[in-house]
Parts: C-alpha cells; structure tokens; sequence
C-alpha cells in the first residue's frame, strides 16, 4: 500500500520585527499585557507593498523542494493553505506554480484558516495513497498585518497576528521505505459550523460587502470572541489529538513531540496538560512569531527540525484548530 512522506520542510518570516513596545504607538497595550494574554514578544510584518502571501510562499517552497531533493519541475501538485490570499482569485497555488516556472500542474487552495495547513497536509496524504501524484508541494501562507484593526478597540486580536510562510514536499513512499522518515501515519478533521460566528472576518464577502456606511466599523479585519476560541479551541484539539494517535494505533504516551498551532500559550499549555505530556515535549515558537495561522504549523515544524528535536523513529503529533470552526490532526512517524 501507498504511503506518503514529509521530503523536505521550509520556512519564510519577513526581516521586520515588530515587538510589543512597538505596538503601543498605535493602541493602549503593553508588553506586559500581551504577554500576560498570549505568550507573544514580537512578530513579523511583511514590507507593506514587496511581499505578499505568495512571495513568502514562493521562498518557503524553494527551500523546501531543494531540501528534498527534487526541483520545481518535478512537483505534480499544489494545496495552498492560507487564509488571506492575495486576491479574491485567482488563488494562491496558481500564483505560485507560476513564479516558480512550473509544468502546467493542478493547484488547490484551502480556505479553513489557522487549521488549513493541517487539511492540506490530509489532502496531499489521500492523493499519493491513490497513486495520482507522487511529489506534492503544501504550503502554509500568510500575511495578515495589511488587514489588522491597529485602533485600541482592535487590540485583543491585533497584537496576536504575524506575517510568514512554510512549506513541505509530501512524497510517495515505497513499499520497500517501511522506515522512511516523515511517513504520515494518520490524519483527522472536523468543523462545527454552528459556531462561525465566534470567529470571522465578517466583511468583504458577498455576505456583507464593505460600503461607506461600515468601512468605519472596520467589517474585513477579524473579529474574535476569546473566550469562547479558547474553551473550543482546547477541546476540539484535544480531541482530534486522540482520534489521529488512536488511528495510528498509538497514544499520547508514545508521542515524542507536539507541534501545535502557535495561537496562544495558555491553549498549548491546556493541550499538554489534558494529554499528560510534560512541556518539553511540545515545541512553542509563538513568542517570536505570533500566530501566522496557516503557517504556524510547517514554521514551527522546520525549527524543530533544524534544532535537532526531530529524531528517526520520533511520533510526532500535528494539531490545529481555527475559524468555522475548524480542526485537525495529524501523527507522523519522523
């Protein structure tokens, strides 16, 4: 049976750093404050007009794809995660194959927020097992300080978002490669729509165009009930940690590492705590980088790596939870 393979992992983060203290000259925060709340120092912004999603996406994909080993004329697939494309449309996948002077490939773009990377990971797994693709490129993509509420009133969302990129090649694993690293062993994921509204970006869409008389409301930046993301945030993520480990035949005592999505310390303590599993093993990078939603995940994925935290033979257990709500996960035998 066909199985697939994290080949090779990259990263892309603007140069701009944008600590706390800085922040304070648009709003009534401190550092203190968002500390306290969230765990984040600082983060990056992309430069306003020279880099956007898929410029980020674009040099995250490159490393990734030398990392593996393979080049971009060999890639048979795009899924673009992200949650803020550069356009309306085209989509971002097609952005890409196209400053990456690729073959004339399919490309998907996955709209489920802080948890899409996580679905286009499960996307990419089901087509290699189909034997339809054999090197997939998956990205994670996002810039969102061009659509931040920078005014005090915007303050409890604002300060938790960032700007990067990551990507991963996903390969087809021989029959013979029983014990090839980054072989995904399972993935699970789920929505509950019934609480959309808890979390949105409410403006922009045909649900509610922006027109003079909203724009001051500010309806295309994100609107956030905290403490309800919170309260489901930690359960559904809990959840789909278990149903992914209990496919894989395996439980949180086997886990080597988590790599959750970086939204908010308070929430991966919660995770770690409700899974038994000490803090040393979950890796936590959303001091330096806030919350970049669909990148979160193959960011963090690719300083574990470089730092040594991923070893042959390590369970490691992916797991992401965003606006729609959606949720997923994912184990991989590194």
């Amino acid at each position: 049976m066909l199985s697939s393979k994290i080949a090779g992992i990259g990263k892309y983060l603007p140069a701009n750093v944008v600590t706390n203290q800085d922040l304070t000259a648009y709003m009534e925060t401190s550092n203190e404050w968002i500390v306290e709340r969230t765990g984040i120092q600082e983060r990056r912004y992309a430069h306003r007009t020279e880099e956007t999603t898929t410029t980020m996406a674009v040099e995250a994909a490159k490393i990734a794809i030398e990392r593996a080993g393979t080049t971009a004329e060999e890639i048979d697939f795009i899924i673009f995660a992200t949650l803020s494309p550069d356009y309306y449309f085209p989509g971002c996948g097609v952005l890409v194959q196209r400053a990456m002077g690729m073959k004339e490939i399919g490309a998907l773009d996955i709209r489920n927020q802080c948890s899409g990377f996580v679905y286009a990971l499960s996307v990419a797994d089901q087509f290699i097992k189909t034997g339809m693709y054999k090197n997939i490129l998956v990205i994670g993509s996002e810039k969102h300080s061009f659509g931040l509420d920078f005014s005090t009133r915007g303050r409890n969302v604002s300060v938790i978002f960032g700007d990067g990129a990551g990507a991963v090649v996903i390969r087809r694993a021989d029959e013979s490669e029983t014990d090839a690293p980054g072989r995904v062993l399972s993935t699970v994921m789920g929505t509950d729509g019934t609480l959309a509204d808890v979390l949105k970006v409410p403006g922009g869409g045909s649900a509610c165009p922006i027109t003079p008389e909203n724009v001051e409301l500010h309806p295309n930046t994100i609107h956030m009930e905290g403490r309800e993301t919170f309260k489901h945030a930690v359960t559904r993520m809990l959840e789909a940690s278990q149903q992914a480990l209990e496919i894989a035949g395996l439980t949180a005592a086997d886990v080597s590492l988590v790599i959750p999505h970086q939204a908010n310390a308070r929430i991966i303590s919660a995770i770690a705590e409700r899974l038994n599993l000490p803090l040393d093993r979950v890796f936590m990078n959303l001091d330096k980088y806030g919350n970049t939603s669909a990148a979160t995940i193959p960011v963090a994925l690719d300083e574990a790596n470089k730092a040594g935290r991923l070893k042959k033979g390590d369970v490691v257990l992916l797991v992401a939870f965003g606006g729609g709500f959606t949720w997923a996960s994912s184990v991989v035998r590194w």
